[in-house]
């Protein structure tokens, strides 16, 4: 079963420019609904593993992405499309909602 991609300030140019849609989760260990949403990313990272990318950032050793970004709440969630942010969720949302989002980005 696949996993989430940790991503980093040093990698997520490079995931982010994969051709498949890439949803990523910014989040923090501290954050409540953050470990709400964890495990249903997780889930959804199995279930995509050939139609698109699933990583996570975690907000508080990667700075520079999270600035970049503007994140100020978490879980904040985005998905990009060839490079480019097409898609964005802040707070803990139900499954469907994220594959939703994801779904409408795979051709």
């Amino acid at each position: 079963m696949a996993k989430a991609i940790e991503i980093t300030d040093s990698n997520f140019e490079e995931i982010i420019g994969s051709e498949k849609p890439v949803l990523v989760d910014f989040w923090a260990e501290w954050c409540g609904p953050c470990k709400m949403i964890g495990p249903v990313v997780e889930e959804i990272a199995g279930e995509y593993e050939e139609k698109a990318v699933i990583g996570k950032v975690n907000v508080d050793e990667n700075p520079e992405v999270s600035a970049k970004f503007g994140i100020r709440s978490i879980p904040t969630l985005l998905v990009f499309k060839n490079g480019e942010i097409v898609d964005k969720q802040i707070g803990a949302v139900p499954k469907a909602v994220l594959t939703q989002k994801l779904d409408a980005q795979i051709a």
